[in-house]
């Protein structure tokens, strides 16, 4: 294509972007158990090749006072990657500092643990801890205000949701859900969860308080970003957290993530020799 040409048709488009943009901004908002569906068809999808990629987190925990001084600051440096669909955290680094041989043989021993315990869990459902789905949560929230916003440049629709107190509960997750409020940013194009932003709007006691307390206004939040424009991988989070353990314990504490150095991998393997795990160039 010669050079007027392209030039006349980037004047075209620029001359079209605010009118496609006017469109796409009039276009009627999906409804939300159906977003939250494709939000979930498009992971499923991903999933295998969320497996050929691995990640660097660097965890900060913070002790503070009532005041909001700093107490105690702890860091953890972990390897992260999926199997099964299931994150699995290796723990390389705490307070800055290697392991040492004693536990990193220890945490080897974990790591080989969680890893056959995620061969045999089915995608979706949590390797710890009770499980709830996506569709028994929506049950559970009222949702309101869907809207469209711009996240990071990329367009997203936005909704916010608040736990129903008069909704019939089973287990731990679903009482908690019911104490919760918050806002979700889906990726538009992408059919991703971009952004998270989650509250307790009351104080949440496990068994009547006697094992614990979650007090109200804690609180995270939680990013995804696109990655070698073909998976969306956690990039990190952050949360604050005031609780009291067996009616002894009092904490306060703020915590956040950041992930980076995503490399995809590959599994070469040899005749004659062992198989090895190829970190390819970062694109």
């Amino acid at each position: 294509m010669h050079l007027r040409c392209i030039l006349t048709l980037v004047a075209l488009l620029a001359a079209l972007a605010p009118a496609l943009a006017q469109q796409a901004a009039n276009a009627p908002l999906p409804a939300i158990p159906e977003l939250m569906r494709e939000v979930m068809d498009h992971q499923k999808q991903l999933e295998k090749v969320r497996e050929t990629y691995t990640y660097s987190s660097l965890q900060t925990t913070q002790d503070i006072d009532g005041s909001g001084q700093v107490k105690k600051t702890e860091t953890e440096e972990h390897e992260d990657f999926f199997v099964n669909g299931h994150v699995i955290e290796r723990t390389v680094k705490k307070n800055g500092e290697p392991l040492n041989e004693h536990d990193e043989q220890k945490e080897t021993e974990r790591v080989t643990k969680q890893v056959e315990k995620a061969e045999k869990t089915p995608p979706g459902q949590p390797l710890e801890g009770p499980a709830i789905s996506v569709s028994r949560v929506l049950e559970i929230m009222d949702v309101r205000n869907p809207r469209r916003e711009s996240y990071r440049g990329r367009a997203t629709i936005v909704f916010d949701f608040v736990g129903r107190r008069d909704a019939k509960t089973h287990g731990l997750a679903e009482d908690a859900s019911k104490r919760l409020q918050g806002t979700l940013w889906i990726d538009e194009a992408d059919r991703q969860v971009a952004h998270m932003e989650v509250s307790f709007i009351d104080d949440f006691r496990v068994a009547g308080g006697l094992f614990a307390s979650i007090a109200k206004g804690s609180s995270f939040q939680f990013d995804q970003a696109p990655v070698n424009g073909e998976i969306w991988l956690p990039t990190g989070g952050q949360g604050t957290m005031q609780a009291r353990v067996l009616l002894v314990k009092n904490f306060r504490q703020r915590f956040s993530e950041r992930n980076f150095d995503f490399k995809r991998f590959r599994v070469d393997t040899q005749q004659g020799k062992d198989t090895k795990v190829v970190a390819e160039p970062r694109q």
